[in-house]
Protein backbone atom coordinates (compact mmCIF):
# COMPACT_ATOMS: atom_id res chain seq x y z
CA UNK A 1 0.00 0.00 0.00
CA UNK A 2 1.63 3.34 -0.67
CA UNK A 3 1.52 6.04 0.89
CA UNK A 4 -1.11 7.78 -1.03
CA UNK A 5 -3.39 4.92 -0.67
CA UNK A 6 -2.59 4.71 3.20
CA UNK A 7 -6.11 6.09 4.93
CA UNK A 8 -5.86 8.51 7.98
CA UNK A 9 -7.79 7.39 10.32
CA UNK A 10 -7.22 10.16 13.06
CA UNK A 11 -9.07 12.69 10.61
CA UNK A 12 -11.95 10.50 9.85
CA UNK A 13 -13.76 9.15 12.92
CA UNK A 14 -16.31 8.11 12.76
CA UNK A 15 -16.49 9.18 9.21
CA UNK A 16 -15.82 10.27 6.00
CA UNK A 17 -14.71 6.44 5.78
CA UNK A 18 -11.58 6.26 3.29
CA UNK A 19 -10.63 2.98 1.03
CA UNK A 20 -7.69 1.61 -0.13
CA UNK A 21 -7.65 -1.84 1.23
CA UNK A 22 -5.60 -3.89 -0.80
CA UNK A 23 -7.44 -6.47 -3.28
CA UNK A 24 -5.98 -9.82 -2.30
CA UNK A 25 -6.60 -13.16 -4.73
CA UNK A 26 -9.95 -14.84 -3.84
CA UNK A 27 -8.78 -17.99 -1.83
CA UNK A 28 -11.20 -20.88 -0.63
CA UNK A 29 -12.65 -20.96 2.68
CA UNK A 30 -15.49 -23.04 4.57
CA UNK A 31 -18.29 -23.52 6.40
CA UNK A 32 -21.35 -22.29 7.91
CA UNK A 33 -22.33 -20.55 10.62
CA UNK A 34 -22.21 -17.15 8.97
CA UNK A 35 -24.36 -16.06 10.70
CA UNK A 36 -21.39 -14.34 13.06
CA UNK A 37 -21.52 -11.48 10.26
CA UNK A 38 -23.47 -9.79 12.65
CA UNK A 39 -21.65 -9.76 15.45
CA UNK A 40 -18.80 -9.01 13.21
CA UNK A 41 -19.80 -5.80 11.73
CA UNK A 42 -21.11 -4.40 15.18
CA UNK A 43 -17.55 -4.78 16.52
CA UNK A 44 -16.03 -3.61 13.40
CA UNK A 45 -17.65 -0.37 13.28
CA UNK A 46 -15.01 0.51 16.41
CA UNK A 47 -11.97 0.30 14.13
CA UNK A 48 -12.21 3.76 13.25
CA UNK A 49 -12.23 4.75 16.77
CA UNK A 50 -8.57 2.91 17.30
CA UNK A 51 -6.88 5.33 14.95
CA UNK A 52 -4.28 2.78 14.92
CA UNK A 53 -2.79 2.68 11.20
CA UNK A 54 -0.68 -0.28 11.13
CA UNK A 55 -3.87 -2.78 12.96
CA UNK A 56 -6.11 -1.06 9.96
CA UNK A 57 -3.54 -2.68 7.35
CA UNK A 58 -2.95 -5.69 9.20
CA UNK A 59 -6.93 -6.52 9.32
CA UNK A 60 -7.28 -4.95 5.67
CA UNK A 61 -4.87 -7.66 5.03
CA UNK A 62 -6.55 -10.25 6.22
CA UNK A 63 -9.70 -9.62 3.71
CA UNK A 64 -10.35 -11.72 0.83
CA UNK A 65 -12.29 -9.59 -1.92
CA UNK A 66 -14.19 -11.00 -4.58
CA UNK A 67 -16.50 -8.64 -6.77
CA UNK A 68 -19.13 -10.67 -8.18
CA UNK A 69 -21.08 -8.00 -10.08
CA UNK A 70 -20.12 -9.28 -13.22
CA UNK A 71 -21.77 -12.48 -12.92
CA UNK A 72 -25.33 -10.93 -11.56
CA UNK A 73 -25.92 -9.20 -14.85
CA UNK A 74 -27.82 -6.45 -15.43
CA UNK A 75 -31.44 -7.91 -14.83
CA UNK A 76 -31.55 -7.68 -11.24
CA UNK A 77 -34.25 -6.42 -8.84
CA UNK A 78 -34.60 -2.78 -7.97
CA UNK A 79 -34.81 -1.35 -4.79
CA UNK A 80 -38.48 -0.15 -3.58
CA UNK A 81 -38.49 3.60 -2.12
CA UNK A 82 -39.09 3.19 1.57
CA UNK A 83 -39.43 5.71 4.26
CA UNK A 84 -36.21 6.67 6.29
CA UNK A 85 -33.35 8.52 6.41
CA UNK A 86 -31.20 5.99 4.51
CA UNK A 87 -31.45 2.64 1.87
CA UNK A 88 -32.70 -0.43 3.66
CA UNK A 89 -29.17 -2.57 3.52
CA UNK A 90 -29.59 -6.76 2.49
CA UNK A 91 -26.70 -8.48 3.07
CA UNK A 92 -26.38 -12.30 2.10
CA UNK A 93 -24.38 -14.29 3.88
CA UNK A 94 -23.52 -17.84 3.31
CA UNK A 95 -21.24 -20.36 4.47
CA UNK A 96 -19.41 -23.69 2.88
CA UNK A 97 -18.53 -27.29 3.87
CA UNK A 98 -14.94 -27.32 2.27
CA UNK A 99 -12.21 -28.19 4.47
CA UNK A 100 -9.55 -26.31 2.20
CA UNK A 101 -7.54 -23.85 4.11
CA UNK A 102 -5.81 -23.39 6.90
CA UNK A 103 -7.36 -24.56 10.26
CA UNK A 104 -10.71 -26.20 8.37
CA UNK A 105 -9.75 -29.42 8.04
CA UNK A 106 -11.70 -30.78 11.00
CA UNK A 107 -12.27 -33.93 9.76
CA UNK A 108 -9.84 -34.95 6.70
CA UNK A 109 -13.10 -34.85 4.26
CA UNK A 110 -10.80 -32.47 2.23
CA UNK A 111 -10.62 -32.28 -1.77
CA UNK A 112 -15.21 -33.15 -2.33
CA UNK A 113 -16.14 -29.80 -3.32
CA UNK A 114 -17.67 -26.45 -1.27
CA UNK A 115 -21.54 -26.46 -0.67
CA UNK A 116 -23.45 -23.98 1.62
CA UNK A 117 -24.99 -25.13 4.46
CA UNK A 118 -26.30 -22.20 6.06
CA UNK A 119 -27.70 -18.73 4.06
CA UNK A 120 -29.33 -15.93 5.74
CA UNK A 121 -29.88 -12.26 4.74
CA UNK A 122 -29.33 -10.10 7.26
CA UNK A 123 -31.79 -6.55 6.54
CA UNK A 124 -31.06 -3.86 8.20
CA UNK A 125 -34.36 -1.16 8.34
CA UNK A 126 -34.03 2.30 6.81
CA UNK A 127 -34.28 4.02 9.70
CA UNK A 128 -31.35 1.64 11.78
CA UNK A 129 -33.28 0.89 14.44
CA UNK A 130 -33.96 -2.90 13.38
CA UNK A 131 -32.40 -5.67 11.92
CA UNK A 132 -33.43 -9.44 11.74
CA UNK A 133 -31.90 -12.13 10.08
CA UNK A 134 -33.79 -14.82 8.19
CA UNK A 135 -32.87 -18.20 7.37
CA UNK A 136 -33.20 -20.51 4.42
CA UNK A 137 -32.97 -24.41 5.11
CA UNK A 138 -30.89 -26.17 3.06
CA UNK A 139 -33.07 -28.37 1.77
CA UNK A 140 -35.33 -26.14 0.27
CA UNK A 141 -36.73 -26.90 -3.16
CA UNK A 142 -36.74 -23.87 -5.34
CA UNK A 143 -36.44 -23.04 -9.40
CA UNK A 144 -32.51 -22.22 -10.07
CA UNK A 145 -32.21 -19.65 -12.35
CA UNK A 146 -28.83 -19.81 -15.05
CA UNK A 147 -26.29 -17.67 -13.50
CA UNK A 148 -22.32 -17.56 -14.61
CA UNK A 149 -19.32 -18.53 -13.11
CA UNK A 150 -16.27 -17.29 -12.29
CA UNK A 151 -14.80 -18.04 -15.71
CA UNK A 152 -17.73 -16.55 -17.80
CA UNK A 153 -19.09 -19.75 -18.33
CA UNK A 154 -23.08 -20.03 -18.24
CA UNK A 155 -24.30 -22.90 -15.68
CA UNK A 156 -27.95 -24.28 -16.86
CA UNK A 157 -30.73 -23.83 -13.82
CA UNK A 158 -33.30 -26.71 -12.67
CA UNK A 159 -36.64 -27.26 -11.01
CA UNK A 160 -37.45 -28.56 -8.09
CA UNK A 161 -33.42 -27.93 -6.74
CA UNK A 162 -32.03 -28.15 -3.45
CA UNK A 163 -31.69 -24.72 -2.29
CA UNK A 164 -27.47 -25.18 -1.25
CA UNK A 165 -26.71 -26.70 -5.04
CA UNK A 166 -26.64 -23.22 -6.11
CA UNK A 167 -23.50 -23.16 -3.81
CA UNK A 168 -21.79 -26.20 -4.55
CA UNK A 169 -22.24 -24.92 -8.73
CA UNK A 170 -22.00 -21.52 -8.63
CA UNK A 171 -20.19 -20.43 -5.38
CA UNK A 172 -21.66 -17.16 -3.94
CA UNK A 173 -23.16 -15.73 -7.07
CA UNK A 174 -25.31 -18.56 -8.18
CA UNK A 175 -26.60 -18.11 -4.62
CA UNK A 176 -27.28 -14.56 -4.95
CA UNK A 177 -29.16 -14.95 -8.00
CA UNK A 178 -30.96 -17.99 -6.77
CA UNK A 179 -32.15 -15.98 -3.68
CA UNK A 180 -32.68 -12.58 -6.11
CA UNK A 181 -35.11 -15.08 -8.28
CA UNK A 182 -36.69 -15.89 -5.08
CA UNK A 183 -37.70 -13.10 -3.57
CA UNK A 184 -37.13 -10.06 -5.96
CA UNK A 185 -35.36 -8.56 -2.96
CA UNK A 186 -32.11 -6.93 -4.28
CA UNK A 187 -29.32 -8.27 -2.09
CA UNK A 188 -25.93 -5.31 -1.50
CA UNK A 189 -22.80 -7.45 -0.55
CA UNK A 190 -22.43 -10.85 0.80
CA UNK A 191 -20.04 -12.71 3.08
CA UNK A 192 -18.52 -15.88 3.08
CA UNK A 193 -17.25 -17.58 6.48
CA UNK A 194 -15.47 -20.70 7.93
CA UNK A 195 -14.70 -23.21 10.45
CA UNK A 196 -11.34 -21.53 12.10
CA UNK A 197 -12.54 -17.78 11.68
CA UNK A 198 -15.93 -18.62 13.57
CA UNK A 199 -13.79 -21.13 16.10
CA UNK A 200 -11.02 -17.91 16.58
CA UNK A 201 -13.92 -15.72 17.01
CA UNK A 202 -15.71 -17.09 20.04
CA UNK A 203 -12.28 -18.04 21.78
CA UNK A 204 -11.37 -14.38 21.42
CA UNK A 205 -14.39 -13.43 23.39
CA UNK A 206 -13.46 -15.91 25.67
CA UNK A 207 -16.33 -18.11 24.58
CA UNK A 208 -20.16 -17.93 24.55
CA UNK A 209 -22.84 -19.12 27.40
CA UNK A 210 -25.49 -21.86 25.55
CA UNK A 211 -27.99 -23.85 27.49
CA UNK A 212 -28.01 -27.84 26.47
CA UNK A 213 -31.38 -29.24 28.58
CA UNK A 214 -29.53 -32.54 27.50
CA UNK A 215 -26.05 -34.31 26.79
CA UNK A 216 -25.30 -34.06 23.32
CA UNK A 217 -23.46 -37.37 22.19
CA UNK A 218 -22.51 -37.60 18.69
CA UNK A 219 -19.12 -39.52 19.09
CA UNK A 220 -18.91 -40.97 16.16
CA UNK A 221 -18.79 -37.64 14.73
CA UNK A 222 -16.33 -36.37 17.71
CA UNK A 223 -18.69 -34.65 19.33
CA UNK A 224 -19.79 -34.82 23.06
CA UNK A 225 -21.28 -31.86 24.98
CA UNK A 226 -22.54 -32.16 28.59
CA UNK A 227 -25.67 -30.43 29.53
CA UNK A 228 -26.47 -27.49 31.26
CA UNK A 229 -26.05 -23.94 30.89
CA UNK A 230 -22.55 -23.33 30.89
CA UNK A 231 -19.96 -21.09 28.37
CA UNK A 232 -18.13 -23.23 25.72
CA UNK A 233 -14.82 -22.21 23.91
CA UNK A 234 -14.47 -21.96 19.82
CA UNK A 235 -13.64 -25.88 19.42
CA UNK A 236 -16.96 -26.68 21.24
CA UNK A 237 -19.00 -24.04 19.98
CA UNK A 238 -17.87 -25.30 15.89
CA UNK A 239 -19.06 -28.62 17.37
CA UNK A 240 -22.43 -27.74 18.54
CA UNK A 241 -23.39 -25.56 15.70
CA UNK A 242 -22.85 -28.02 13.70
CA UNK A 243 -24.17 -31.56 15.29
CA UNK A 244 -27.71 -32.82 14.18
CA UNK A 245 -27.66 -36.08 15.09
CA UNK A 246 -28.65 -36.95 18.94
CA UNK A 247 -30.09 -33.79 19.71
CA UNK A 248 -33.55 -32.11 19.52
CA UNK A 249 -35.31 -33.96 16.12
CA UNK A 250 -32.06 -34.39 14.38
CA UNK A 251 -33.11 -31.83 11.75
CA UNK A 252 -31.36 -29.36 9.89
CA UNK A 253 -34.51 -27.21 10.81
CA UNK A 254 -33.41 -27.97 14.42
CA UNK A 255 -29.72 -27.34 13.41
CA UNK A 256 -30.81 -23.81 12.27
CA UNK A 257 -32.74 -23.08 15.33
CA UNK A 258 -29.50 -23.89 17.69
CA UNK A 259 -26.94 -21.94 15.47
CA UNK A 260 -29.68 -18.74 15.33
CA UNK A 261 -29.66 -18.93 19.26
CA UNK A 262 -25.57 -19.10 19.54
CA UNK A 263 -25.25 -16.25 17.15
CA UNK A 264 -27.86 -14.48 19.44
CA UNK A 265 -25.71 -15.26 22.37
CA UNK A 266 -22.52 -13.92 20.58
CA UNK A 267 -24.06 -10.79 19.65
CA UNK A 268 -25.26 -10.32 23.19
CA UNK A 269 -21.90 -10.64 24.60
CA UNK A 270 -19.76 -9.17 21.93
CA UNK A 271 -22.00 -5.94 22.31
CA UNK A 272 -23.28 -6.32 26.17
CA UNK A 273 -20.06 -7.50 27.74
CA UNK A 274 -16.71 -6.40 27.91
CA UNK A 275 -14.97 -7.13 24.15
CA UNK A 276 -15.62 -3.51 23.33
CA UNK A 277 -13.66 -2.41 26.48
CA UNK A 278 -11.42 -4.71 26.55
CA UNK A 279 -8.50 -3.81 23.29
CA UNK A 280 -6.90 -7.63 23.40
CA UNK A 281 -10.35 -9.31 23.42
CA UNK A 282 -11.34 -6.55 20.43
CA UNK A 283 -8.17 -7.02 18.25
CA UNK A 284 -8.48 -10.84 18.85
CA UNK A 285 -11.87 -10.63 17.71
CA UNK A 286 -11.66 -8.32 15.16
CA UNK A 287 -8.61 -10.43 13.43
CA UNK A 288 -10.84 -13.84 13.64
CA UNK A 289 -13.49 -11.91 11.79
CA UNK A 290 -11.57 -10.72 9.05
CA UNK A 291 -9.53 -13.31 8.45
CA UNK A 292 -12.55 -15.26 8.26
CA UNK A 293 -14.40 -13.13 5.20
CA UNK A 294 -14.63 -13.82 1.74
CA UNK A 295 -16.76 -10.67 0.79
CA UNK A 296 -17.23 -8.21 -2.52
CA UNK A 297 -17.28 -5.13 0.62
CA UNK A 298 -13.78 -3.59 -0.65
CA UNK A 299 -12.27 -2.84 2.63
CA UNK A 300 -12.12 -2.51 5.99
CA UNK A 301 -13.10 1.21 6.00
CA UNK A 302 -16.39 0.62 3.92
CA UNK A 303 -17.18 -2.58 6.27
CA UNK A 304 -16.77 -0.18 9.40
CA UNK A 305 -19.22 1.84 7.72
CA UNK A 306 -21.83 -0.70 7.58
CA UNK A 307 -21.27 -1.80 11.12
CA UNK A 308 -21.42 2.08 12.54
CA UNK A 309 -24.88 1.86 11.22
CA UNK A 310 -25.89 -0.87 13.37
CA UNK A 311 -24.94 1.36 16.41
CA UNK A 312 -28.71 2.53 17.37
CA UNK A 313 -29.92 -1.14 17.06
CA UNK A 314 -31.01 -2.12 20.71
CA UNK A 315 -30.47 -6.03 21.41
CA UNK A 316 -34.10 -6.96 22.02
CA UNK A 317 -34.59 -5.58 18.07
CA UNK A 318 -32.03 -8.21 16.87
CA UNK A 319 -34.19 -11.18 15.98
CA UNK A 320 -33.54 -14.27 14.04
CA UNK A 321 -36.55 -16.04 12.23
CA UNK A 322 -36.84 -19.11 9.94
CA UNK A 323 -38.81 -18.43 6.77
CA UNK A 324 -42.04 -20.04 6.02
CA UNK A 325 -41.94 -23.82 5.53
CA UNK A 326 -43.38 -27.51 5.69
CA UNK A 327 -42.24 -30.66 4.91
CA UNK A 328 -42.16 -31.92 1.07
CA UNK A 329 -44.35 -34.54 0.67
CA UNK A 330 -43.63 -35.30 -2.77
CA UNK A 331 -39.74 -35.32 -2.10
CA UNK A 332 -39.44 -36.57 1.50
CA UNK A 333 -36.50 -34.98 3.65
CA UNK A 334 -36.96 -31.91 1.79
CA UNK A 335 -38.32 -28.63 2.24
CA UNK A 336 -41.18 -26.18 -0.03
CA UNK A 337 -41.67 -23.09 1.29
CA UNK A 338 -45.07 -21.79 2.56
CA UNK A 339 -47.39 -18.59 0.45
CA UNK A 340 -46.27 -16.63 4.30
CA UNK A 341 -42.85 -16.82 2.52
CA UNK A 342 -43.69 -14.77 -0.15
CA UNK A 343 -45.52 -11.94 2.66
CA UNK A 344 -41.89 -12.21 4.55
CA UNK A 345 -40.22 -11.24 1.36
CA UNK A 346 -42.42 -8.06 0.45
CA UNK A 347 -42.01 -6.93 4.26
CA UNK A 348 -38.36 -7.15 3.62
CA UNK A 349 -39.04 -5.10 0.07
CA UNK A 350 -40.65 -2.62 1.58
CA UNK A 351 -39.09 -2.33 4.83
CA UNK A 352 -41.97 -3.19 6.90
CA UNK A 353 -41.89 -4.73 10.48
CA UNK A 354 -42.61 -8.35 10.21
CA UNK A 355 -45.60 -8.67 12.87
CA UNK A 356 -46.84 -11.81 13.29
CA UNK A 357 -44.14 -13.91 10.87
CA UNK A 358 -41.54 -13.02 13.62
CA UNK A 359 -43.40 -15.60 15.99
CA UNK A 360 -41.22 -17.99 17.22
CA UNK A 361 -38.08 -15.72 16.63
CA UNK A 362 -34.94 -15.63 18.52
CA UNK A 363 -33.73 -12.33 20.18
CA UNK A 364 -30.34 -11.36 21.05
CA UNK A 365 -31.33 -9.90 24.34
CA UNK A 366 -32.56 -13.14 25.56
CA UNK A 367 -30.87 -16.10 23.47
CA UNK A 368 -30.98 -18.57 26.17
CA UNK A 369 -34.97 -18.29 27.28
CA UNK A 370 -38.21 -18.67 25.55
CA UNK A 371 -38.47 -15.61 22.99
CA UNK A 372 -40.74 -12.75 24.31
CA UNK A 373 -43.77 -12.94 22.83
CA UNK A 374 -44.95 -10.05 20.00
CA UNK A 375 -45.47 -7.22 22.08
CA UNK A 376 -42.55 -7.33 24.33
CA UNK A 377 -40.26 -7.06 22.13
CA UNK A 378 -42.32 -5.18 19.76
CA UNK A 379 -39.80 -2.14 18.04
CA UNK A 380 -40.80 1.57 18.19
CA UNK A 381 -42.15 1.22 14.52
CA UNK A 382 -44.63 -1.61 15.47
CA UNK A 383 -46.49 0.48 17.98
CA UNK A 384 -45.11 0.38 21.27
CA UNK A 385 -44.46 3.63 22.77
CA UNK A 386 -42.13 2.25 25.53
CA UNK A 387 -40.69 -0.92 27.02
CA UNK A 388 -43.21 -0.39 29.96
CA UNK A 389 -46.19 0.50 27.22
CA UNK A 390 -45.51 -3.35 25.94
CA UNK A 391 -45.94 -5.26 29.06
CA UNK A 392 -48.40 -5.88 31.59
CA UNK A 393 -48.40 -7.12 35.09
CA UNK A 394 -50.48 -10.06 33.91
CA UNK A 395 -50.78 -12.52 31.52
CA UNK A 396 -54.09 -13.63 30.13
CA UNK A 397 -54.32 -17.55 29.12
CA UNK A 398 -53.57 -16.96 25.25
CA UNK A 399 -50.29 -15.59 26.30
CA UNK A 400 -49.70 -18.42 28.63
CA UNK A 401 -50.56 -20.98 25.48
CA UNK A 402 -48.36 -19.17 23.34
CA UNK A 403 -45.82 -19.25 26.06
CA UNK A 404 -45.77 -22.67 26.35
CA UNK A 405 -46.14 -23.86 22.50
CA UNK A 406 -42.88 -21.27 22.55
CA UNK A 407 -41.12 -23.45 25.05
CA UNK A 408 -42.41 -26.53 23.47
CA UNK A 409 -40.80 -25.83 20.13
CA UNK A 410 -37.03 -24.92 21.79
CA UNK A 411 -37.27 -28.57 23.26
CA UNK A 412 -38.22 -29.92 20.22
CA UNK A 413 -35.01 -28.88 18.64
CA UNK A 414 -32.86 -29.10 21.35
CA UNK A 415 -32.72 -25.31 23.10
CA UNK A 416 -33.79 -24.51 26.76
CA UNK A 417 -37.01 -23.27 27.31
Amino acid sequence: MSDEQRPDLESSLPAPYQSGGKRKAPTRTSHTVAKVLLSSMMVLAMITGLGVTFLYRHLNGNLHVEDVSAQLGDNRPQPVEVEGPQDPLNILVMGSDTRDGEGNNIDGLTGDGERSDTTILIHLSADRQTAYGISIPRDTLVDRPECVNDDGDTLSGGSSQMWNAAFAVGGPACTIKQFEALTNVRIDNYVKVDFAGFRNMVDAVDGVEVCVPEEIDDREHGILIKEGTRTIDGREALAYVRVRHGVGDGSDIGRIKRQQAFVAAMVNKVVSGNTLARPDRLIGFLNAATSSLTTDIQNIAQIAKIGYQFKDVGLKRIQFVTVPFQYSTAYPGRVELLPEAEDLWEKVRNDSPLGRLRDGAISADNPLGASPSATQSASPSDGASSPSASTSPTTTPSEDESAAEAAAAREAVGLCA
